[in-house]
């Protein structure tokens, strides 16, 4: 298993496989439901290789992996063995505030069906772009068999929710698929044809022809193809059904007779209660929805353009997902989905800007498939990456996006199916009409926020070359001058031995950077030179500090005291904190270090130095904070180099 190292510690770090309810992935994230989320180590694995950040929103907690989640997410359900597990009862674990139970309960359900979902859309959208270009006719056997596939699982969308609903409500899927397939059953449209038996509600807005009965109870036929409120609402009124009978019904034939009783009840009062009413609140909704862009759908798409990003990051997207879905069922068309659509392009066009302007090597190395993943509309690896931790660049595509959602709004773009993301989401934006202006809006759009990104981020996208910003592994890049001779102190009190007898082959072999090795006396660690802590291993073993120059030092206490998992070591400095040579940056106990089987040598080692650069290593045998301990001589030359993250 390729992923089964990294799957063990997220297990371990989220607080072992006993804290976890359960674990569900989307396009880009592992959302945890944890039993106590105080027991998960969010700094740990947010240095760990593999995962890009940790969220917690909507009740979930998120690790953020990237592309290749899914290949992650069966290495922990293997490792884990979380083939069968089920969130719990709704009365256990943590209380969540409505909204964040809503949020949690939305993505549960739509997030299983999305790769697909976005799939089946893209055939559906090139389809119809195939078809407006002429390359075929609607009458032929292609556009057919291309439409079946793309229409496959929005017109029969209940079944599959169905599955998906029941399982978040902890009842029987397969329960849950049967209520969706008798939604959809094609003889009950049939039935609308003729005369109605008597309506109801006349002269009302709920006005509604009765053509059937049940044990002589009126049934309002409706459409429930694409739709997704009354299956929601109907599964969630079988888990209770199901759990009630549950208790009731002998073991011996529980099997069977559950979901017996269950479809026997549920289905009748879906079609009598349920659906209708559901319908006329997804109805409601839509035309309320509508109603609001229609005031003004520039200022809509400024303030969703300009915000979804946010949404995304916390996971409060998945509010708007079905309001996006109900008005494709209700109105088969949707302006929500449409004005966010073109925010991974102002990310690509972002990206892509802090790559050609900035000198730091590893940020243009991450950029380049940040920026390829952002065009096919999966944004997490740049804003995490790249354009959150410089915080100009992501703010920069925040007010990119929001022209991009304007231009659309203005001039009316909407989605009229589902598809794909980015790029591939073009073909969506094709209505009844064709190719017409609201089509060209997204078009438009797009191309804008690209290069309005691109030029945004070249030009303020980055500080000035001294103070280059960092990217995902807390790194720092300087350039400018180097001062011909600079002093680095002594960080600690204690006796000198020479870098290459450390018995750690990454010191002693000089991979890491050229220096030399305290054995401390005292656990009191200093700052060698002035500068800015430019990375601090979330257990406090090993700092960074890099002064205005661009030298880089690293601390390292002690010898694989990575493992004691912070223990023994209080830091009094963070990330980013400016210090001054002398300040205090880390206390730590040597004595309970080395009783715990660790060495105390701490290797100090310039992490950049240049070829063309001499060190000059005292070589006293003692030495005490604040004496001589390495002279750097350079030669004057613009310098840049990214610090190492060092987790031994």
């Amino acid at each position: 298993m390729q992923y089964e190292q990294l799957a063990k510690d997220i297990i371990e770090n989220v607080g072992g496989k006993e804290n976890v309810k359960s674990v569900v992935h989307c396009v880009t994230r592992l959302r945890f439901k944890l039993k106590d989320e105080d027991k998960a180590n969010t700094e740990v694995l947010e240095s760990m290789d593999g995962v890009v950040s940790v969220m917690k929103s909507g009740g979930q907690y998120q690790v953020v992996i990237g592309n290749h989640v899914p290949d992650v997410y069966k290495a922990v359900q293997q490792v884990g063995g979380f083939e069968s597990q089920e969130d719990a009862d709704d009365d256990e674990g943590e209380q969540q505030g409505l909204f964040n139970k809503l949020i949690d309960i939305i993505s549960g359900i739509f997030a299983p069906t999305l790769g697909v979902l976005a799939a089946t859309g893209m055939i559906k959208g090139f389809n119809a772009l195939f078809l407006s270009l002429g390359l075929y006719a609607e009458s032929s056997g292609t556009y057919n068999i291309l439409q079946a596939v793309g229409d496959s699982l929005f017109y029969f969308f209940p079944i599959f929710l169905g599955l998906t609903a029941m399982k978040k409500f902890n009842g029987n899927q397969f329960v849950g698929m049967a209520i969706g397939g008798a939604l959809v059953y094609p003889a009950m449209s049939n039935l609308e044809n003729g005369d109605p038996l008597y309506t109801l509600f006349s002269g009302t807005i709920l006005e509604s022809p009765v053509h059937i009965t049940f044990l002589g109870i009126p049934v309002i036929l409706m459409t429930y193809s694409s739709s997704v409120i009354p299956i929601i609402l109907s599964t969630f009124v079988a888990s209770k059904i199901e759990k009630w009978l549950t208790k009731i019904i002998p073991s011996v034939v529980k099997t069977f007779l559950v979901p017996f009783f269950t479809l026997l009840i549920i289905v009748p009062v879906a079609f009598i209660v349920i659906g209708p009413v559901a319908t006329w609140l997804g109805l409601i909704l839509g035309n309320a929805s509508n109603w609001v862009f229609e005031i003004s759908p520039v200022i809509a798409g400024l303030v969703l353009g300009g915000f979804w990003q946010v949404l995304v990051m916390f996971g409060l997207h998945w509010g708007f997902i079905p309001i996006g879905l109900n008005n494709l069922s209700v109105a088969g068309s949707d302006p929500i989905l449409a004005y966010v659509s073109a925010t991974s392009l102002a990310t690509t066009g972002v990206v892509l800007g802090v790559m050609v302007k900035t000198k730091n090597q590893n940020t243009k190395t991450l950029s380049i498939p940040a920026a390829i993943s952002s065009i096919f509309g999966v944004s997490e690896p740049a804003i995490y990456g790249i354009t959150l931790p410089l915080k100009r660049p992501f703010i920069l595509t925040l007010i990119t996006s929001a022209v991009g959602g304007g231009i659309m709004g203005l001039m009316g773009t909407k989605v009229y199916m589902l598809g794909g993301l980015g790029i591939f989401g073009i073909p969506s934006k094709i209505g009844p009409n064709g190719l017409d202006m609201g089509f060209w809006g997204g078009i438009v759009a797009m191309v804008v926020n690209l290069i309005l990104g691109f030029i945004l981020a070249y030009f303020f996208g980055l500080k000035n070359e001294t103070t280059d910003d960092s990217n995902t592994n807390n790194e720092q890049s300087h350039t400018g001058s180097k001062k011909d001779k600079q002093e680095v102190v002594s960080p600690l009190t204690g006796n000198t031995i020479a870098l290459s007898e450390v018995k750690d082959a990454a010191f002693s072999s000089n991979a890491l950077g050229k220096g030399t090795a305290i054995n401390p006396t005292e656990g009191n660690l200093m700052a060698p030179i002035a500068g800015t802590v430019s990375a601090i291993f979330p257990t406090n073993h090993a700092v960074g500090i890099t002064d205005d120059y661009g030298t880089e030092v690293l601390i390292h206490i002690g010898l694989d005291t990575v493992q004691l998992e912070g223990k023994f070591f209080e830091a009094y400095v963070a990330q980013g904190d400016k210090v001054e040579k002398g300040q205090t940056l880390i206390e730590f106990d040597i004595e309970q270090i080395q009783q715990a089987g660790f060495s105390t040598t701490t290797p100090i080692v310039i992490t950049n130095l240049d070829s063309q650069s001499e060190l000059i290593i005292s070589e006293t045998e003692t030495v005490d904070q604040g004496d001589k301990l390495i002279t750097i001589m350079n030669e004057s030359h613009d310098h840049e180099e990214s610090f190492a993250t060092v987790t031994n």
